[in-house]
C-alpha cells in the first residue's frame, strides 16, 4: 500500500510504500521538504508484528549525503550508527520530524491517552534527542498531540484514517488520495 502526505505549512511531499507482513512491516519513503532549510531524505523503517520500531535507516540528500541508522537493542534501548545511545534509554519509540507516519506508531503503542518520551529525530540535521510527548484521544479517530519536550507548547489535532495512519495533522500535513 502507498501513502502520500503533503506539507500544508510550506512546500513538501512524502511518498511512502508500506509493506505489511504477518510478523513485520516495512515502510520505504521519500520526503522532499522545500522549507528553510530545504532537504530531502529517504528512509526505511522496519517494524515488528506489534508495530514497534526495529530499525530506522535514513539517508539525507542535500549538498552532502548523510546517513543515520537507529536500531532497537532492547525494549527501550537504542543504538545509533552501531554505537550504544544511553541518552535514549527509556524511549519506547522514534519520532521523525519530517513525517506524520510516526504519530500513528505512537497512537498504536499507547492505545489511549498517555505520555512517553520519544527519541526525536530532527530531519534537517539528523540529531537525535529525547523529547516528551502526550496524546489525548478526542474521538474514535481523532487525537490531540501535545509536545512537552523539544517544541514544548506545540499542539495539533490529528485525524487518523481507517488503517490508523494520519490523514490530517493540523497545520502541518494532510494525506493525498
Amino acid at each position: 500500500m502507498f501513502r502520500r502526505w503533503r506539507r500544508i505549512d510550506q512546500p513538501g511531499l512524502e511518498l511512502a510504500r508500506i509493506d505489511i507482513g504477518n510478523r513485520s512491516a516495512t515502510v520505504s519513503s521519500t520526503v522532499i521538504d522545500a522549507g528553510e532549510p530545504a532537504f530531502s531524505l529517504r528512509y526505511v523503517w522496519t517494524l515488528d508484528g506489534k508495530w514497534r520500531t526495529k530499525s530506522l535507516r535514513i539517508e539525507q540528500v542535500d549538498h552532502i549525503d548523510r546517513w543515520l541508522t537507529v536500531e532497537r537493542t532492547g525494549n527501550s534501548e537504542w543504538r545509533i550508527d552501531g554505537r550504544p545511545a544511553p541518552h535514549l534509554d527509556g524511549c519506547p519509540e522514534l519520532d521523525l520530524s519530517a513525517t506524520p507516519f510516526c504519530n500513528g506508531l505512537a497512537i498504536r503503542r499507547l492505545g489511549e491517552d498517555g505520555e512517553f518520551t520519544a527519541a526525536y529525530i530532527d530531519a534537517s540535521d539528523l540529531s537525535v534527542t529525547p523529547s516528551r510527548q502526550r496524546y489525548e484521544q478526542l474521538g474514535p479517530s481523532t487525537w490531540r498531540y501535545i509536545d512537552l519536550g523539544v517544541a514544548k507548547g506545540f499542539t495539533a489535532k490529528l485525524e487518523l484514517d481507517e488503517d490508523g495512519f494520519v490523514a490530517t495533522y493540523e497545520g502541518l500535513f494532510e494525506a493525498l488520495n
